[in-house]
């Protein structure tokens, strides 16, 4: 599995990077077909206010993508967001997947 982090108008600090990197690991707990995660990380100023946001993008198998947007005043607790949003919709997934041929089971 691929995991890539970067970042448009800002650095990406080396704690943040593996935060970020440990953090989207964990959603192969949820689905076990993920073959790419990319993590981007975005700093932006709006009437006088910077707001982080952060954009997680998930590939996997069978051309299946999973995106996810926070948009929060740190980096942290968007990406904390971010991937909680994602492990809810792997598991919808992965249930939808499942069942598809014994309904019933």
């Amino acid at each position: 599995m691929i995991i890539t982090v970067s970042a448009r108008h800002m650095d990406v600090s080396v704690p943040l990077k593996t935060y970020a990197e440990e953090k989207t690991n964990k959603l192969t707990k949820y689905y076990d077909r993920i073959q790419e995660i990319e993590v981007i990380f975005d700093n932006s100023k709006d009437h006088g206010k910077e707001h982080t946001s952060v954009e997680v993008i998930v590939n996997a198998e069978h051309k299946n993508m999973f995106v996810a947007h926070h948009v929060d005043g740190d980096a942290y607790a968007c990406l904390d967001a971010c991937v909680h949003k994602l492990e809810r919709v792997l598991s919808d997934h992965k249930k939808k997947v499942k069942n598809r041929k014994h309904p019933g089971d």
